[in-house]
């Protein structure tokens, strides 16, 4: 997976650049065929002190791309709920795949069991 790491007002550190590509790492093997992850991380001045650090994550896909975004007061908080989303975001994707392929598979039984064969 090809990792876009695009920061605003944050000093983009080798700590948290390490945290960050721990979390994807975890995603990518979630699902395998994700493309590429677009990371925007940003710090405003301006907000109120609890919601300072913002972090978005896009990970493309094949079909719709999911996205997430989270502000708190700290840089990794803000990851980490980030990534959870998404991995709950992926986690819901492959159930309904697969609710879809048994269903698929009890349909087609149930049409043979009606034909005696």
């Amino acid at each position: 997976m090809k990792l876009i790491l695009v920061p605003h007002n944050v000093t983009l550190t080798k700590a948290i650049e390490d945290h960050l590509v721990a979390k994807l790492e975890k995603l990518d093997h979630l699902d395998k065929r994700a493309i590429d992850a677009r990371v925007i991380l940003e710090h405003d001045h301006t907000r109120v002190p609890e919601k300072q650090f913002s972090c978005s994550l896009r990970l493309s896909v094949r079909g719709p791309d999911l996205f997430a975004e989270d502000r708190e007061s700290d840089l990794y908080a803000a990851i980490d709920l980030v990534t959870k989303k998404i991995e709950q975001q992926i986690r819901k994707r492959h159930s309904k795949a697969k609710a879809r392929h048994h269903s698929e598979a009890s349909k087609t039984k149930h049409k043979l069991k009606e034909r005696g064969l």
